[in-house]
């Protein structure tokens, strides 16, 4: 199993049905293994290696694909640094909170489950990220309070970023794909509050 990072109960009684489950609170209590959320663990000696915090975001919780905040800060789009692992799903909205972080997942329509792309990381293993432009259209459509000149200012997106990197056009052709006036006219108000 080690060579998984991660796995989940169903896996372990796959490979040994006879697994006597009181093991997992044991190693868990030793270290050895690290709850990830119900059913789900990983090796204690993942949590030095780079990247895998973002990994298990995929794992634990599918589908998903990394986004929202978490992705914006990876592209260098906001300043902050994010606690949070925040990830969209369609399944519902959940959080776990573990030794790797927390983990959060914005519910979406089937629909809206695409504009991510698989980014290498240690180990021959990917993760399933947003672009950054669907990062921003997914920030944009679940929090809806950003619709003033004034909210969209207080992102403090990276305006080097948005000038040179952001693909507007991808930006434009993203948002019709999810169908909503509402996004539309947030999307509007970004190009013009960044001059875009």
């Amino acid at each position: 199993m080690f060579d998984l990072a991660c796995f989940n109960i169903y896996q372990v009684y796959a490979w040994q049905p006879d697994f006597d489950r009181n093991n997992f609170t044991r190693w868990v209590k030793k270290g050895y293994l690290t709850r990830l959320r119900r059913g789900y663990f990983a090796f204690s000696e993942y949590k030095s290696k780079p990247g895998y915090s973002f990994y298990f975001a995929n794992r634990i919780y599918r589908p998903s694909y990394i986004s929202l905040h978490a992705a914006l800060a990876f592209y260098g789009m906001i300043p902050e640094a994010v606690v949070q692992i925040t990830s969209v799903t369609t399944l519902k909205t959940a959080t776990f909170t573990n030794n790797f972080g927390e983990y959060s997942y914005k519910n979406v329509k089937e629909t809206l489950m695409f504009g991510y792309e698989l980014k290498s990381m240690a180990d021959n293993r990917s993760i399933q990220f947003a672009t950054p432009e669907k990062a921003l259209l997914d920030l944009l459509y679940l929090y809806p309070f950003y619709d003033s000149e004034q909210e969209l200012e207080e992102l403090r997106l990276d305006e080097d970023y948005l000038h040179d990197d952001l693909n507007k056009d991808l930006l434009i052709d993203y948002s019709i794909r999810f169908q909503s006036k509402a996004l539309d006219n947030r999307v509007r108000l970004l190009i013009k509050t960044y001059d875009l």
